[in-house]
């Protein structure tokens, strides 16, 4: 049963101290694993490849045919339905519309010293993204992930995807397919970050690489760090919904449960004034936890991590719960959604109202479902156009625009120990 929390209750701060700082999912350190599959990839390349397709995906392949091919790649779209194919195309097409009014523009001005200085935008040249395909298979990441970076510019997207057993995702391809990834790889886990990351003799190695994983993908990502750009260490799924006693204790309840089927260590919480709602919203789930098709994950995932907190007045201590948590997804189903998301410093991404599921955002809403997890919402944001840019500083002086702030710079290098920075300045200066 997940835990019923009371600000009012004595042991409350210790209880909710707990439930911010505890580990989800800590995995028995996978740091000297991935390194042994880094270390392999780097080192025998497609061979390192072949062979742990074999041992954790179950299929033989070889190095000619870890790309999928276009054929494949077709006769996998054949296979979606019309209805799919139209869901999918709506889903991108927002998310397009969404990231271009992102893109921003080079700016350049001369200020009042005559110096002339702007930025200018570029895309990254090739990005790589990795889509998960083990427990479950999202065409929604593919989109989340592809579509922006073809917004931004990106001239060459690489895509991994692991296919146990050899068998390929219809809907993945097609995602792929619709947002334009120019090649695909049968290769998953930490070797594939390796293989972007590094190349082998099939894998000409990218630049940044994006997109959601298991532990060992994300520890993967941490260690090639450097050698390539990453977008963010994703943790496991959280939603925080806050909700008052209007609304229907079974949309909540299919809200919480809706995170809970991602992950067994993925994380619910209900914030409400309302007891008796929040009796109703647990009854709720009780009751669809014995006929979810996802019942096992959703359980263990809200017997484990799930809480619903009472508290006397939401808009005078829900913020702040808000605030600590820093939530992924936070669903603000009340009243005046808009004050109380004043208040809020912390979240990934929010939803505005009674009507507004957080699975909107999923899927369809336009906005990216990239987002920080763990409480890095405190100081980080989610997959936008700007992790498929990079920013190029300009500067111009000419012979008056250097006289006048030119003598500053030389000072500063001479009180810094720098000579020949401050030669560099002073040369021109004077001739």
């Amino acid at each position: 049963m997940a835990q019923r929390l009371n600000p009012a209750d004595d042991d409350f701060e210790v209880c909710f101290a707990k439930l911010v700082s505890a580990s989800r999912g800590a995995v028995a350190d996978v740091h000297k694993a991935v390194a042994e599959v880094l270390s392999e990839v780097a080192e025998k390349g497609d061979e390192a490849l072949v062979q742990y397709t074999e041992e954790f995906d179950h299929h033989e392949t070889t190095a000619e045919t870890l790309r999928i091919t276009d054929d494949e790649i077709r006769a996998a779209v054949a296979q979606v339905s019309s209805e799919d194919r139209a869901a999918l195309d709506l889903a991108a097409a927002r998310i397009k519309t969404y990231h271009q009014r992102q893109m921003p523009k080079d700016d350049i001005y001369k200020d009042d010293q005559g110096v002339e200085l702007g930025g200018r935008w570029r895309p990254i040249q090739a990005v790589g993204i990795y889509v998960p395909g083990g427990k479950a298979s999202y065409p929604s990441s593919v989109l989340m992930n592809a579509v922006p970076a073809r917004v931004a510019g990106v001239d060459r997207l690489v895509m991994c995807v692991p296919t146990p057993r050899g068998k390929l995702n219809p809907l993945v391809l097609a995602a792929a397919a619709i947002s334009g990834v120019d090649e695909i790889y049968r290769v998953g886990g930490s070797q594939a970050i390796a293989a972007m990351a590094y190349g082998t003799d099939t894998i000409v190695p990218v630049h940044k690489i994006v997109g959601p994983g298991n532990a060992y993908v994300a520890e993967a990502k941490r260690q090639v760090f450097g050698k390539v750009g990453i977008d963010l260490i994703a943790g496991p799924s959280e939603i925080l919904v806050v909700a008052d006693g209007q609304n229907n204790p079974e949309h909540t309840a299919w809200d919480l449960l809706a995170q809970a089927e991602h992950d067994e260590t993925a994380q619910s919480i209900l914030i409400t004034d309302d007891h008796s709602f929040g009796d109703k919203v647990a009854a709720s789930m009780a009751k669809h936890l014995k006929t979810l098709e996802s019942t096992a994950i959703a359980h263990e995932s809200w017997t484990e991590h799930g809480a619903i907190i009472t508290v006397a007045n939401l808009m005078e201590e829900a913020p702040a719960l808000i605030n600590a948590l820093a939530p992924e997804h936070l669903m603000l189903a009340v009243d005046d959604p808009d004050a109380m998301f004043e208040k809020v410093d912390h979240a990934g991404a929010v939803f505005l109202g009674r009507l507004t599921p957080e699975a909107i955002g999923d899927y369809v809403a336009g906005s990216n479902h990239v987002l920080p997890t763990n409480r890095s919402a405190r100081f980080s944001s989610g997959l936008t156009i700007f992790d498929f840019l990079k920013r190029t500083s300009i500067v111009r002086t000419d012979s008056a625009a250097l006289a006048k702030i030119g003598p500053a710079a030389v000072r500063l290098a001479i009180a810094e120990g720098l000579p020949a920075h401050a030669a560099s300045v002073s040369k021109r200066l004077k001739d």
